[in-house]
């Protein structure tokens, strides 16, 4: 499995997640596509969280932590929050959209 985008193939997963991260934002736009979601600002925001803590740590956070860095940023961010933007699971679906390889563990770390 894989993505073609603009004549460049991704290697991909067989659950859909990129091998190694692509943080080129047409990469989001098709993977967004493949899971039915229409982005928005909020969208965005996630994913460029999650880029920046994959870039520093080299992984994406656990739900738990992604959710406390999100409040941390905006107030607001509580579950219900992520979870409508990413309903099969922000720590799972929101790296997947990001471009970035699958999280470890149960949702990262």
């Amino acid at each position: 499995m894989g993505y073609n985008i603009h004549g460049v193939d991704y290697q991909a997963d067989d659950q859909g997640y990129l091998l190694e991260p692509v943080f080129d934002d047409e990469v989001v736009r098709v993977i967004a596509s493949a899971e039915n979601i229409e982005l928005s600002d909020a969208h965005w925001e996630v994913i460029n969280y999650l880029r920046e803590q994959y870039r520093e740590h080299g992984h994406t956070p656990n739900f738990r932590a992604l959710l406390k860095g999100m409040a941390e940023i905006r107030p607001e961010v509580d579950s219900k929050y992520l979870y409508d933007l990413f309903p099969v699971g922000p720590a799972k679906q929101g790296p997947k959209v990001a471009g970035l390889p699958q999280p470890l563990g149960k949702g990262g770390y």
